[in-house]
């Protein structure tokens, strides 16, 4: 029987008797697999959408993607990098067929942008701060929000973010650093200090 909260993945032997259950069709075995990656799989695709409905959808069409796609998993292979591989492409297309089009029909035209106050040094409101963040945490480039996002919203190790990313423990950290140094730049006029 798996844990509740296998967090860390299935052991291989594990993974195999899945596979062999879900491939004669036990509803169960599936089952089984889905709770043990679903989280990781929604960290991930929250990390790209920061919206709980569109990773939610996300996390569906993957694992109906794993179901379909089965045999195409070669064993040995590490099966969460695989499957976070296949979230991660998926992710990516669904942002490119909704997301991109979206933001196309909603932008804001630079010159109705809002302007920091002339008082911004004043003391912010708790709930203002988070709004404030919010905001500058969109206007990081797209890896860096990425890894932002799933570093301290999701609470993901580097380790974990690299795997699902499929890029070097150095780029990741890399990217944290500049998404770091990005968002005291973007923040600067709203919180008075200077960096």
């Amino acid at each position: 029987m798996i844990p509740e909260g296998a967090a860390a993945g299935l052991a291989p032997e594990v993974l195999a008797e899945l596979f062999e259950r879900i491939r004669q069709g036990d509803r169960e075995a599936y089952l089984l697999l889905t709770r043990a990656y679903q989280k990781k799989v929604f960290a991930l695709a929250y990390a790209f959408f920061r919206n709980k409905e569109d990773a939610l959808d996300l996390v569906q069409e993957t694992f109906l993607r794993l179901f379909q796609k089965i045999d195409s998993y070669q064993e040995g292979r590490n099966f969460e990098a695989w499957l976070l591989q296949v979230a991660r492409n998926l992710c990516i297309d669904h942002y490119r067929k909704n997301h991109l089009r979206r933001e196309l029909e909603c932008a804001t035209p630079v010159e109705e942008l809002p302007v920091a106050a002339a008082g911004a040094e004043e003391a912010i409101h708790a709930s203002d701060l988070k709004d404030v963040l919010s905001r500058c945490v969109e206007r990081l480039a797209d890896r860096q929000r990425q890894i932002f996002i799933m570093r301290h919203y999701n609470q993901l190790k580097n380790e974990e973010i690299a795997q699902a990313l499929d890029i070097s423990l150095g780029t990741v950290k890399s990217l944290h650093f500049k998404a770091i140094r990005n968002l005291r730049v973007l923040m600067e006029p709203y919180m008075g200090y200077r960096t």
